[in-house]
């Protein structure tokens, strides 16, 4: 693997929505944006203007540019295409979540980053917030013991409007998503704390047409995830866009227990909790405490970025990876194994809870029974025997929503997500 240690990383990001966050970062983990790739020719143009910037739409043209690593911000069910494309152009890879959208592409993800012998690496931003780094340090600390139950939350709700800004048009992923999915942000977190994986999974899906009945969804809003971990501790995971805003996690281990105190998210000054039982009381320990945290370092660097900090982690380790040429803690597998997470959880969500053993990913012999595996819901894989995205079975969106999207959409002069209703 070729490491570079004495020059800026050269990067090229796919998508300038989200993917300018990761831009922004760069300057602070000495990576040079040198190329941008994008469908909307329009955004392209305004950046290339303002900060003189090579910019494609034609992937494959974009690859050709001089980089060394490329930053995949594109639609949440497209990436491992992608992923896979710039490993084998010489790239190294961070992907946005998903890695994977169906069980086949996480075979070819798996098998792509191991031939390539270069950094792959899943941008999941939320295990770097404080307060989850600071119940990483304690976990680690063995103050609490092995983990035994954890609980992890992303519950994202959404005003209308712009839900219908950030999912132009009818075939647009986030109005088909099923909510197990969206998964990595509670379950990342806790993989990171505790260095356990899973290794079965069920869920159960929380069907509610009152919601979403505006909107252009024909997914479920929630669900409820559980997690066998390889440790035998159990997760439960919850999500993903009922009324409630809470991002949340708690660990209970053998000798203690942490969490996070409820707040509005990654935006405020969340607080970690330490309690233990009275009878088990180390001399010198007290009880319980709860505080705010201090960054592990460089905190002030992290606190100008996005996601509580996690978007200046996830470049700082992404680029330490790239120097040292070794693979990062989110690396293809854990990546691959959590986005697996959703799809196999979906899968147990249709047949009322079922349990699904989650292949290991690092086993060819396990990883080859899935490699034709393209099992999915999102439009784009429609066909025989294809899932529905809500456990009520296939959905149209109402009149009033068509009528609400038509008249949004034209609004932001999208006329290409007009011609979808």
């Amino acid at each position: 693997m070729k490491s570079i240690k004495d020059r800026a990383i050269k990067i090229g990001i796919v998508g300038v929505g989200r993917g300018m966050a990761f831009a922004r970062c760069a300057k602070y983990v000495n990576m040079e944006v040198v190329a941008l790739c994008d469908v909307r020719e329009d955004k392209l143009k305004e950046i290339e203007k303002e900060q003189k910037i090579a910019v494609y739409t034609d992937y494959n043209k974009f690859l050709e540019h001089d980089m060394d690593a490329v930053i995949l911000a594109n639609y949440f069910n497209e990436h491992a295409p992608f992923a896979i494309k710039a490993l084998k152009a010489g790239k190294h890879v961070l992907s946005e979540t998903s890695c994977n959208s169906t069980l086949a592409e996480g075979v070819d993800l798996c098998r792509t980053v191991e031939k390539a012998d270069l950094i792959y690496m899943l941008a999941e931003n939320y295990p770097y917030t404080k307060f989850n780094q600071e119940m990483k340090q304690i976990y680690s600390s063995g103050e609490i013991g092995e983990v035994v139950y954890a609980e992890g939350e992303y519950n994202h709700p959404m005003d209308l409007v712009s839900r219908f800004k950030l999912a132009p048009g009818r075939y647009h992923w986030r109005w088909h998503i099923p909510p197990t999915y969206y998964n990595t942000h509670a379950l990342a977190p806790l993989m990171y704390i505790t260095e356990t994986m899973p290794i079965k999974v069920n869920a159960l899906s929380i069907a509610n047409r009152e919601i979403d009945q505006k909107s252009m969804k024909v997914c479920d809003p929630g669900c409820v995830i559980l997690c066998r971990m390889d440790n035998g501790a159990v997760f439960r995971l919850f999500g993903l866009g009922l009324p409630g805003h809470s991002i949340w996690y708690r660990v209970h281990g053998t000798k203690g227990a942490m969490e996070t105190t409820r707040g509005p998210g990654y935006f405020g000054p969340e607080q970690v909790r330490v309690w233990h039982e009275e009878w088990e009381l180390k001399p010198g320990q007290v009880r319980e405490r709860t505080y705010v945290p201090e960054w592990p370092k460089l905190g002030e660097i992290a606190e100008k970025a996005g996601h509580g900090g996690g978007d200046f982690w996830v470049l700082y380790y992404f680029g330490e990876a790239i120097k040292k040429g070794e693979q990062p803690y989110l690396d293809v597998y854990r990546g691959v194994t959590m986005s697996s997470v959703g799809i196999l959880a979906w899968k147990s969500a249709l047949e009322d809870g079922r349990p699904y053993d989650m292949p290991n990913f690092r086993n060819e012999n396990e990883r080859k029974k899935y490699e034709n595996d393209y099992w999915s819901p999102f439009p784009k894989d429609a066909g025989p025997g294809q899932p529905p995205s809500s456990i009520l079975g296939k959905i149209q969106p109402s009149k009033e929503a068509e009528e609400l999207a038509r008249k949004i959409w034209t609004e932001i002069g999208d006329i290409e997500a007009v011609k979808t209703l």
